[in-house]
C-alpha cells in the first residue's frame, strides 16, 4: 500500500523524485514530447502562481515515489471558489489504486479550503481521460494543441512590415515598462471574451499591480517572458506573450494573445504574432518550436496560427468537477 505524504519544505531530492515521475509519464503517454527539466520542476514546486497557493503530495512505496499530485488554490476575488490540480502516476505503478487515493486526497483538501469546483486537464488518448470520466468529471472544453517548428516556418518579413496606418509595434522583456502598465492592464482585460467552453474559471480583474506581479512570477520560476504589442497613440490595441521555459529552452510556450475589441478586424493579431516570431528567430536561436493551444471554436485565432505555420500536435480536454 502506498503512503501519501504532503510536502512542505521542498528539497533537491523531492525535485529529483518528482521529475522522475513526470519524465516517465511523458515518455509513456506523450512519446516524442520534451521531458521537463529539473529546473522546470523546481519552479513548478516552489512557485504556486499569481494570486494562489498550492499543496503538494507524493505517494511512496518504501523510499520510492510512485505518484505525485499538486493542487493549486486560487485566492483572488472572483476565483476563490476554484482549485486546479494535476496527478501523475509512474507507469510502472498504475492500476493499483494510487491515482484514486491521490484524487481523494486532493478533493478532501479542496473541500477543507472551501472550494466548490475542481478543474484539470488531460491529453486525449491518454489514461487520464478514462480515469477522470469514470469518476464523474465532465469535459467542459476541447482544445487543439498546435506546434510551430521555428526554422521551418516561412518568412514573416512581409507580414511584419505590412502597413497598419495609425499603429506601430513595440516590445519588451519581462515586466511591462511603467509608462505602458496601465494600458497593458486594459488590453489584458480584452481576454474576457475569449472562448472557454463551459469551464468555470471565475473572473479576473487586471490592473497595474496584477500585470507586474504576473511577470514577476514568471521571472521567479526562472522562465523568460517576451511581449510584443501594437500601439495606437500610446494605447495598446493588441499584444502577444511568449514564455521560454527555464532549462532546455528549445520549446517556447505561447501565452496570452488578445486584440482590444475596438481594434479588431485590422489584422493586429497576425501582426504581433509574426513580429514575435521574427524577434525570437533573431535573438533566441536555440528555440526550435513554439507550442500553443486553441479552443476548437476559436476559428479566428486558429486561422492566424495556421497562417504562421502552426500544425496540429494533439488534442487535450479540460474537465471540471463540482465538489
Amino acid at each position: 500500500m502506498d503512503t501519501v505524504l504532503q510536502l512542505h519544505d521542498i528539497s533537491d531530492g523531492d525535485v529529483a523524485a518528482w521529475h522522475d515521475v513526470l519524465a516517465a509519464s511523458v515518455a509513456r503517454d506523450l512519446p516524442g514530447e520534451p521531458t521537463p527539466t529539473l529546473d522546470h520542476v523546481h519552479g513548478y514546486l516552489t512557485t504556486a502562481g499569481l494570486d494562489s497557493h498550492h499543496l503538494l503530495w507524493t505517494a511512496r512505496t518504501g523510499e520510492e515515489i510512485t505518484a505525485v499530485a499538486r493542487l493549486r488554490l486560487f485566492d483572488g476575488p472572483g476565483r476563490n471558489h476554484l482549485g486546479q490540480f494535476a496527478i501523475d502516476v509512474h507507469p510502472d505503478h498504475r492500476r493499483r489504486g494510487v491515482g484514486s487515493r491521490l484524487l481523494e486526497t486532493v478533493a478532501r483538501a479542496a473541500r477543507a479550503e472551501r472550494r466548490r469546483s475542481l478543474v484539470v486537464e488531460a491529453s486525449s488518448d491518454t489514461p487520464g481521460v478514462a480515469f477522470l470520466e469514470a469518476r464523474g468529471f465532465t469535459c467542459v472544453l476541447s482544445l487543439s494543441l498546435l506546434l510551430l517548428r521555428v526554422h521551418d516556418a516561412g518568412d514573416v518579413t512581409e507580414i511584419v512590415h505590412a502597413e497598419h496606418p495609425g499603429y506601430r509595434l513595440t516590445r519588451w522583456l519581462g515586466v511591462v515598462p511603467n509608462e505602458m502598465a496601465e494600458t497593458f492592464a486594459t488590453a489584458k482585460s480584452a481576454m474576457g471574451d475569449m472562448p472557454t467552453g463551459d469551464v468555470d474559471y471565475g473572473t479576473t480583474t487586471w490592473d497595474i499591480d496584477r500585470v507586474r506581479d504576473m511577470a514577476e512570477v514568471v521571472e521567479k520560476r526562472g522562465d523568460t517572458l517576451l511581449t510584443v504589442a501594437a500601439l495606437q497613440n500610446g494605447t495598446i490595441a493588441g499584444f502577444t506573450e511568449l514564455v521560454i521555459p527555464v532549462g532546455d529552452g528549445t520549446r517556447a510556450i505561447q501565452s496570452d494573445t488578445a486584440v482590444v475589441p475596438d481594434h479588431r478586424g485590422n489584422g493586429l493579431g497576425l501582426w504581433v504574432k509574426a513580429a514575435m516570431l521574427d524577434w525570437l528567430r533573431a535573438e533566441w536561436p536555440a528555440v526550435e518550436e513554439i507550442e500553443t493551444d486553441n479552443a476548437e471554436d476559436n476559428e479566428h485565432m486558429l486561422a492566424v496560427n495556421e497562417r504562421l505555420g502552426f500544425r496540429p500536435l494533439r488534442k487535450t480536454r479540460q474537465y471540471q468537477y463540482e465538489l
